[in-house]
């Protein structure tokens, strides 16, 4: 029997996750939070486009939470960070007992949803594809990549096949025993590359053009590191590739110019690269940062080690939120890091 799947949000991640879903035959139903989204997918459909190719799909859609009926065995929450835990509680009388939910958020998110439908059912999700939203109902995929899924520690259930495979019609996904692991090695990329962009207001490859964008992002990844030491997390290369404590190691200079050489090199890859932080902002909405470098630094707090670095970004960020500093390159010079 085929499993009843409720995404909620119909962003870029949301959308084209239900749309694909969809086609493949799953049962989907999208919560988009708005009615002429829902009015949209219901009708034309959404129109997915970029690494995936070009494809229109209809998708069930509702409005609100509350226009759901029956139970339903999977629910992927696809919001931003500080909307997730009110939509968790809002779906616990449509969940069954062994019913999952999953965290799609960047950042991690899943001591808070595990604290709202339990650890039984908490499922973390690492993204690692790239989307965008040009318009209601105009989603593309930016870059292929992956899903990684994965129960708490201590925690199983036969549905996080059906999971795997429902979520298999977007990208490949596979499932890891360490799921937290995994989400603090996308944890890192995002407070260095999402933070530091807010404050600025650069593209990746400016950003990384620039030697003291480069010291804090190094900086960033340094103080995520000890914070990983003292958790004893062994954390493993995002993408598989950039291995955070390898690129830490050494303190010679030819060790620092190899680092910097290589996220320079990674600025030019990626240079069009705008933080999804940043976009928040321009859109006056507030950032995800307290799931970022703000994560960091209550884990380092926790742990007695000092992240000077990430709650100065944390904070510099909370500021522009309030309007009581303006996005800027010269923040990159603030006295915070001159010494850096």
């Amino acid at each position: 029997m085929s499993e009843r799947i409720v995404v909620i949000g119909a962003g870029a991640i949301g959308g084209i996750t239900a749309a694909l879903m969809r086609k493949a035959g799953e049962d989907v139903t999208l919560v988009c939070k708005h009615m002429d989204i829902a009015d949209l997918a219901n009708g034309r459909g959404l129109h997915v486009t970029g690494f995936v190719g070009d494809a229109t799909v209809p998708v069930h859609s509702v409005a609100d939470i509350a226009e759901l009926h029956g139970k339903f065995d999977l629910c992927l929450i696809a919001t931003k960070a500080y909307d997730m835990p009110g939509c968790a509680r809002d779906m616990l009388p449509l969940l069954r007992p062994d019913s999952l939910v999953v965290s799609m958020q960047n950042g991690i998110c899943t001591d808070a949803l595990a604290s709202v439908v339990g650890r039984e059912r908490t499922v973390g999700c690492v993204i690692g594809w790239g989307a965008t939203m040009h318009s209601h109902g105009e989603l593309e995929m930016t870059s292929g990549g992956e899903f990684i899924i994965g129960m708490l520690e201590g925690c199983a259930s036969p549905r996080l096949e059906a999971l795997q495979k429902a979520l298999s019609a977007v990208v490949p996904t596979t499932i890891s025993e360490n799921i937290y692991a995994e989400l603090y090695s996308k944890l890192i990329v995002n407070s260095c590359i999402t933070s530091l962009g807010a404050v600025c207001g650069l593209t990746l490859g400016e950003m990384m053009k620039r030697r003291q964008a480069r010291k804090i992002f190094l900086a960033v990844i340094g103080e995520a590191v000890d914070v990983a030491r003292a958790m004893r997390l062994a954390v493993p290369p995002y993408g598989g590739k950039l291995d955070y404590f390898k690129l830490m190691r050494g303190d010679t200079p030819l060790d620092n110019l190899r680092r910097h050489l290589m996220i320079r090199v990674v600025g030019m890859k990626y240079s069009k690269l705008k933080s999804s932080s940043l976009q928040s902002l321009e859109r006056g909405r507030p950032t995800e940062i307290d799931c970022f470098n703000g994560y960091i630094v209550q884990k380092g707090e926790e742990l007695g080690v000092d992240c000077p670095v990430c709650r100065r970004l944390t904070r510099m960020v909370k500021d522009i939120e309030h309007g009581a500093r303006k996005i800027s390159e010269d923040n990159l010079n603030d006295n915070a890091f001159k010494a850096l």
